[in-house]
């Protein structure tokens, strides 16, 4: 079984590892739905108790193909979703954070999930035109009703979190953190460690590029093939970075995936704040794979050979950077 912590003050204790449950229903080409439910309850039989989802996964068939392990572990399991981002017919995407969205929201995900509460509700993206107060607020609400329990929010800048949580308390942050993206450190993470925040990393193996085992030809559906980070000339320095990580994992006897996520998993004592990332997979076998990095601590001469690789990587990590945090750090 996997070590436990406390994620946040007062908040869940999951596994120091959890599972992202968004490719079981897309982007990353198509699943295997019987290997993907035997990954879930792997994930449980091994210590995971914190399974995220989002209402935009698939447009509710995450939430929906969830919902009967839900169901059948709802005493043993953490149960993570997500609003603000809405998508369209046509596929385009916008991001609503106003009260009557949020309402509307946690009433879909509950239905979908099959649940009266949901563990952590977040925010996923954040529209700085809705004043955190009124969000906030609303989810505010929706504690006092029992329809959900503790308050997260995704790529935040710290000051965002530190108003967010002036009007109720935050939990949990989803934010991208791996070997290749750094951005939540410029002001997030300080914020969160003083707050008493966790930090759930998402993405922590940079998307599959630091397992060193990306295919030369990504799938149909597969929605990298679309981002500049995997592009030809740019995958090809990116997986350039990834010597020290290989001469690591080379010198242990274990894989480039366990090594990034051991980096990711000792933020925590770095920053003296709970992390638990959430690497996605839908194979049973990875999925022991990346929690075997829970017993893993590498030394300081590892980590400094790890350190100046984000600085390096090339292309953004989303088309579209508007959404992130990033792009309103310096508002």
């Amino acid at each position: 079984m996997i070590p436990q912590l406390t994620l946040g003050t007062n908040g869940p204790t999951v596994g120091r590892q959890g599972l992202g449950c968004m490719g079981m229903s897309e982007f990353y080409g198509p699943t295997d739905q019987p290997a993907a439910r035997r990954t879930l309850e792997t994930a449980l039989e091994a210590g995971v108790t914190l399974f995220d989802t989002a209402d935009m996964y698939g447009q509710g068939a995450n939430e929906r193909f969830l919902a009967p392990f839900v169901a059948a572990n709802r005493d043993s399991i953490v149960i993570a979703t997500k609003f603000g981002n809405v998508r369209s017919g046509d596929g385009s995407m916008s991001i609503r954070n106003d009260a009557a969205y949020v309402r509307q929201a946690v009433d879909a995900s509950l239905e979908r999930l099959g649940i009266e509460v949901i563990d952590l509700y977040s925010m996923h993206r954040r529209d700085p035109q809705v004043p955190l107060a009124e969000s906030i607020g609303a989810m505010t609400d929706l504690v006092q009703k029992g329809k959900i329990r503790f308050l997260g929010l995704s790529e935040v800048t710290g000051s965002e979190l530190r108003e967010a949580h002036a009007i109720h308390p935050i939990t949990a942050v989803q934010s991208e953190w791996s070997l290749f993206t750094r951005d939540l450190e410029t002001s997030l993470v300080a914020a969160a460690a003083e707050l008493g925040v966790g930090i759930v990393p998402y993405s922590p193996l940079g998307r599959g590029m630091l397992t060193g085992a990306l295919p030369a030809q990504m799938s149909a559906g597969d929605v990298r093939s679309q981002w500049s980070r995997f592009s030809t000339e740019n995958a090809r320095h990116n997986a350039g970075l990834l010597a020290p990580v290989s001469a690591i994992a080379d010198a242990r006897g274990i894989t480039p995936a366990q090594v990034a996520l051991a980096w990711v998993q000792q933020r925590s004592e770095v920053h003296h704040l709970p992390v638990v990332p959430i690497p996605g997979t839908r194979r049973p076998e990875r999925l022991l794979e990346n929690l075997a990095a829970t017993e893993l601590t590498l030394t300081g001469a590892e980590l400094a050979q790890l350190e100046s690789i984000a600085e390096n990587v090339a292309g953004d990590r989303y088309p579209d950077m508007t959404e992130t945090s990033s792009a309103r750090e310096t508002r």
